[in-house]
């Protein structure tokens, strides 16, 4: 059985991909929980990661770290991880890894914090610019492949890479167009999302940073989190 480790539900977006990836297509694995540390988390993330990073994964023998690394060594014994047809497929691996190297300015402005609510000082250009191609994106693979999901009736690995951008709509309330929004919300419906949004929010652990950056870039309107 696959052994993944996790840090933090409230802010681990990384984690949360090949998490909710096995999770809703119920694939079994063994949980390891591991919260960022105040002093930093390197070393003792090392113990089991060579990065010093979450989500990593261990079959065996084999360790894989890097969240793409880990879907597609899944993908190797499970390969409802991708869609069949093949045209879906390059297609779906094409937008894991544009949100895997791309979508900077969303990441880094809306960082992943699942408990709270934000509103937004302001919506820079360049983050415009990242919900705009977000907005494209997601519009274009539901429509060329005839949803409910990005590459067809299935979900699939480029759904689960883009499970914490559902999380950032609801946090920061980013406004897409109305196909994109219902696909969010779907998301957001998925039982195993739902299960991940009530651990975070139960979460008692705060990453100072990340807290941190709240204020810089908006108003916190509410907190939602467990005391």
């Amino acid at each position: 059985m696959y052994t993944l480790y996790i840090a933090n539900k409230n802010y681990s977006s990384w984690s949360l991909r090949p998490w909710v990836l096995l999770k809703a297509l119920d694939i079994a694995f063994e949980e390891r929980f591991m919260p960022f540390l105040d002093a930093g988390s390197y070393e003792t993330f090392r113990k089991f990661s060579p990065t010093g990073l979450v989500p990593c994964l261990v079959d065996g023998s084999v360790t894989v770290w890097d969240s793409l690394a880990i879907v597609e060594y899944v993908a190797e014994d499970h390969p409802q991880v991708w869609p069949a047809d093949r045209a879906a497929r390059a297609w779906a691996r094409s937008a894991s890894a544009e949100m895997h190297s791309g979508f900077s300015a969303l990441r880094n402005i809306c960082g992943m914090n699942v408990g709270v609510r934000v509103e937004l000082h302001e919506t820079a250009p360049v983050l415009a610019q990242n919900i705009a191609r977000l907005d494209e994106l997601w519009t274009e693979g539901l429509s060329r492949f005839g949803g409910p999901f990005l590459a067809g009736e299935n979900f699939t690995a480029a759904d689960a890479f883009f499970c914490p951008v559902a999380f950032r709509i609801q946090t920061y309330g980013l406004e897409l167009g109305e196909t994109a929004h219902r696909y969010a919300q779907r998301l957001l419906d998925l039982p195993a999302m739902k299960d991940w949004y009530e651990a975070g929010i139960a979460e008692t652990i705060r990453d100072k940073p990340h807290d941190a950056e709240i204020p810089g870039i908006g108003t916190l309107i509410e907190d939602l989190r467990a005391v």
